[in-house]
């Protein structure tokens, strides 16, 4: 656990749970998820203490659930969102590597580096409390980009940068963070899907590895899951905060209105992610359907091919078959020159049969 006093112009971490809450900001408790589990009571009772009120006991079962999809949902006293990460999996940091020539193996081994762990949020007027998965970055990410705000020594900070002014910002804030970290799995699945496709449409060799075409189609379909959810959980925040009442101070007017477009940034993002997931779905499913047309194409090509020589030799063994007949007198078969007469007349039918094949462009590729 890691607490964290968050003011304006300060970002402080704190050894314990303080007594009471700081009469400026607001605090921030960062669990992981094993951590929350064994330390709700003394949390809870903090809650209390600070004037919170505490967290639902189905609440609760929501932020230390592994599986639970991305949802939002409040109470009088707080709200609560779930939202699940789109991150690569712990070990496979080496899958990020470029490599122009990948493999079959190298791709399956990506996508099943996706994972889509959930992190919880219980955003109260003046306390934010999050859990994490155990190996979950977002928590020390934040940590240090908010120290580092303070200190001025983020350089890649914009001017407007500034340091969260609710625990409602700062859950956008890690939301979006989460949301962004998208793009470098983009890249990846991007990558190996290509791959998959190259192998796919390639005629020199053949292609037999269906189950790990259908895990990565199941892949793509569990990210598409993943990303409605998320969208969901976002537009019901949107919608609860635009429900929140009233408050005659311009400054919280103004910090509201922040939150909406911080909001609706973060809503755009998510459906961009949706958007390209859903790409990638129709890519490799149109890949599957290439792959079919070009082995039917290969496949009517040759039989083509045996056509054509089956209708050339067949005159031929038509000729051979007259010839053959046990007559005593036939043309040709007393004659000297008989049998050259009989392959020079075969040549001439192969040969015209070839040129009426090759002019009907049943012969060679078609353009």
């Amino acid at each position: 656990m890691r607490v964290f006093h968050i003011e304006s112009d300060r970002f402080t971490e704190l050894s314990a749970l303080p007594d009471a809450v700081p009469e400026r900001g607001f605090l921030w408790l960062g669990y992981g998820r094993r951590e929350f589990e064994v330390g709700e009571a003394a949390a809870q009772q903090a809650l209390v203490r600070w004037g919170c009120g505490n967290i639902v006991d189905l609440h609760v079962s929501d932020l230390i659930n592994n599986q639970l999809p991305s949802h939002f949902d409040y109470t009088s006293w707080y709200d609560m969102l779930v939202f699940r990460r789109l991150a690569a999996a712990p070990g496979s940091q080496d899958l990020f590597v470029d490599d122009e020539h990948g493999t079959l193996a190298s791709a399956q081994r990506a996508l099943r580096a996706i994972d889509t762990s959930p992190v919880g949020f219980a955003v109260f007027d003046r306390v934010l409390v999050t859990v994490h998965p155990t190996d979950c970055q977002v928590r020390e990410f934040f940590a240090n980009k908010l120290d580092r705000l303070t200190e001025g020594r983020d350089k890649s900070a914009r001017g407007s940068a500034r340091l969260p002014a609710s625990p409602a910002d700062l859950m956008l804030r890690m939301v979006n963070h989460m949301v962004d970290s998208y793009l470098e799995l983009r890249r990846l699945l991007t990558r190996q899907l290509g791959t998959l496709q190259r192998v796919l449409l390639d005629q020199n060799s053949e292609f037999n590895d269906w189950p790990l075409l259908l895990e990565s189609r199941d892949a793509l379909n569990r990210l598409e899951d993943t990303c409605e959810d998320q969208r969901s959980a976002i537009q019901e925040w949107i919608d609860a905060l635009d429900e929140w009442p009233a408050d005659g101070d311009p400054q919280v007017t103004r910090d509201r209105e922040l939150l909406r477009v911080r909001s609706r940034d973060v809503l755009e993002h998510v459906e961009r992610v949706l958007t390209h997931v859903r790409r990638l779905e129709s890519s490799a499913e149109s890949a599957v359907q290439m792959h079919f047309s070009a082995l039917g194409h290969r496949t009517n090509s040759i039989m083509r091919t045996l056509t054509v020589l089956t209708a050339i030799f067949l005159p031929l063994n038509l000729i051979t078959g007259i010839f053959g007949m046990n007559f005593e007198w036939m043309p040709l078969i007393h004659n000297a020159g008989g049998f050259w007469d009989a392959a020079l007349l075969m040549l001439a039918v192969a040969f015209g049969l070839w040129f009426l094949f090759r002019r009907k462009r049943y012969l060679g590729t078609s353009r």
